[in-house]
């Protein structure tokens, strides 16, 4: 085995317990309600906690990375994510579970960004589609599987073993990660702390995070939105500080990069939008009849479309560029959230085809954009655009939903029609700026030959 395939793999498996994390959780509210004494607001901070952490520490993982390596802080997060597991599932109180699920966040927001720049560092640019392929088969497995294992887990033995069972997952990537991760270079460099930077990046994202969770309930959502305005406020302090900054936490500077850029604006508007609309349609079907298993179920056509599109964008994104792909991929998406307007009880059929294809044009997009992000970065900036990608990764999805969520909380149930249009329209806000994309260099970077290397 090559080692870029021990580093990918060690990454996949950390992926797999952060994306584990988030969705199998959900199964085991009622049991956790009942037995903590829980409210549905409690409820909520278990995954709210877990995003809270994993978001708010990634600004430090670059300089943590450099600091102490790469490998050593790899192994550190998973040491740290499994201890927290363990906590979790001993909690004696919704608020201790709270707190341990906010340490376990800070776990897997070390290990995600660190990860992924060192997996997709040993990949040249020709091969990086066909990680990210493999990345995002995982990102489909996980969610699909995950809600009826859990499910299993807590009727046969409890909700407990849910995060206990973390735990051998963690150790094993644990252990290849000791045995295959080489360590670095000894470095005489010792990165300055960029403090201010620091304190005033986690400020605003801490803001941003508190805010959109209260937006999502009427009683709070003039806190919401006052939450929104400190965030944006610190976030502007924080880009004019740091913009230039040479020992900044993040190299802002990355963003001038067209491909990064526009590879953010597609998971904020795509996959992001996703997530919300997938939300108003669960309350939109369980509006019409449709039971909680039906519902369930239509991850399955969603799956089936995504792992078509992963195959697609695997094969097309070196020959034929990134711009056909994301058009074509906003476009399905669209039409197929305008397609949830015309269900119906009877409409079994065309609800399973509206997200079989839903789940085709948002992984079009998903897998496009991945690898777009990351085809032109050079190794030594990766772990900044690592950093920059996860964290807009994990706000899209929180923003997604809180938007739509807020959307129909103003309109009222009768509002499913237009918080669909609005969900379709948003999907398209990235169109003008692809089709404005020069791809030129972009597959002038896929036709270099790729780097050869030998078995470890």
């Amino acid at each position: 085995m090559t080692y870029r395939s021990k580093v990918a793999l060690v990454y996949l498996l950390g992926f797999a317990l952060d994306l584990l994390n988030m969705f199998v959780a959900n199964i085991a509210y009622p049991d956790i309600a009942h037995e903590l004494h829980a409210s549905v607001t409690e409820l909520a901070w278990i995954g709210n906690a877990y995003m809270l952490g994993l978001t708010l520490i990634i600004p430090l993982s670059v300089w943590l990375g450099a600091r102490i390596g790469e490998r050593r802080l790899i192994l550190a997060s998973l040491l740290l994510f499994g201890i927290a597991s363990a906590l979790v599932a001993q909690a004696g109180s919704i608020e201790s579970l709270i707190g341990w699920r906010l340490l376990q966040g800070l776990g897997g927001g070390l290990l995600l960004p660190v990860g992924q720049a060192l997996a997709y560092r040993q990949f040249p640019p020709a091969q990086r589609a066909h990680f990210t392929g493999v990345v995002l088969l995982v990102a489909l497995m996980v969610p699909a599987l995950s809600p009826a294992a859990g499910g299993f887990i807590v009727q046969a033995l409890s909700w407990r073993w849910i995060f206990y069972l973390n735990l051998p997952l963690a150790l094993l990537a644990f252990g290849l990660g000791m045995f295959w991760l080489k360590a670095e270079k000894a470095s005489t460099e010792r990165p300055a702390l960029d403090a201010v930077g620091l304190l005033l990046a986690m400020t605003a994202l801490s803001l941003l995070l508190i805010a959109v969770s209260l937006l999502s309930e009427p009683a709070t959502r003039l806190f919401g939105l006052l939450g929104l305005m400190l965030s944006a406020a610190v976030a502007a302090l924080y880009l004019r500080d740091g913009w230039r900054k040479p020992t900044a936490i993040l190299d802002l500077q990355l963003i001038k990069n067209p491909s990064l850029r526009l590879a953010m604006l597609i998971y904020l508007c795509v996959p992001g939008i996703f997530t919300g609309t997938n939300l108003i349609a669960v309350l939109y079907l369980h509006e019409l009849g449709f039971g909680a298993a039906q519902i369930g179920a239509l991850m399955l056509p969603w799956a089936a479309g995504s792992g078509v599109a992963i195959m697609l964008g695997k094969r097309s994104f070196n020959r034929i560029g990134p711009k056909p792909l994301l058009i074509s991929g906003m476009l399905l998406q669209c039409l197929s959230i305008l397609l949830l307007m015309s269900i119906e009880q009877s409409a079994g059929a065309l609800l399973i085809i509206a997200y079989a294809v839903m789940g085709l044009g948002g992984s079009l997009c998903s897998i496009t954009a991945q690898t777009l992000a990351f085809v032109g970065i050079t190794p030594e900036k990766m772990a900044h655009a690592s950093a920059l990608w996860n964290i807009n990764r994990q706000l899209g999805f929180c923003l997604g939903a809180a938007l739509l969520s807020s959307l129909l909380g103003a309109l009222g149930i009768q509002g499913f029609n237009d918080c669909f249009i609005a969900a379709a329209l948003l999907t398209l806000v990235p169109m003008a700026a692809v089709l404005r994309f020069d791809s030129t260099n972009v597959l002038a970077l896929l036709t270099s030959p790729p780097l050869q290397e030998k078995s470890a």
